[in-house]
């Protein structure tokens, strides 16, 4: 059972999910600021799911599959933090959306980082 697959499918069905709402459900229904928390909150959760996803379906460990779960997370703190504000909780909370958005960036530099190779060993001949 791959759980970072199951992880960004959710993920990505709550950002589809919420999204729907938000422009159905609670059109009229929040001010300028909370349809702008909405919107951006969609609009990071989505391409992190993706992204996440592609991270699980890979087959790789490590590097990978950490930047998959940090993805996750960010985007769960992140957007989460925002959809929540955005029907009211206090904006307080705001203070924990910048985790979730380090977390996007940890996710991101840990993919980057999984493409760096190894350091050769001069005396070994580069695979070809």
């Amino acid at each position: 059972m791959n759980r970072l697959v199951t992880a960004a499918a959710l993920l990505g069905f709550a950002g589809v999910a919420l999204g729907a709402f938000g422009a159905h459900a609670l059109d009229g229904q929040l001010s300028e600021e909370a349809r702008g928390w909405w919107s951006t909150a969609t609009a990071y959760a989505l391409p992190h799911a993706a992204a996440a996803l592609a991270a699980g379906l890979s087959g790789q460990a490590g590097r990978v599959r950490l930047g998959g779960w940090l993805m996750v997370g960010g985007a769960v703190i992140f957007a989460g933090s925002l959809y929540a504000m955005a029907l009211g909780a206090p904006r307080g909370l705001g203070a924990v959306t910048p985790v979730g958005g380090l977390s996007l960036l940890a996710g991101w530099l840990s993919l980057a980082l999984s493409g760096v190779r190894k350091r050769q060993d001069p005396a070994v001949p580069p695979a070809t």
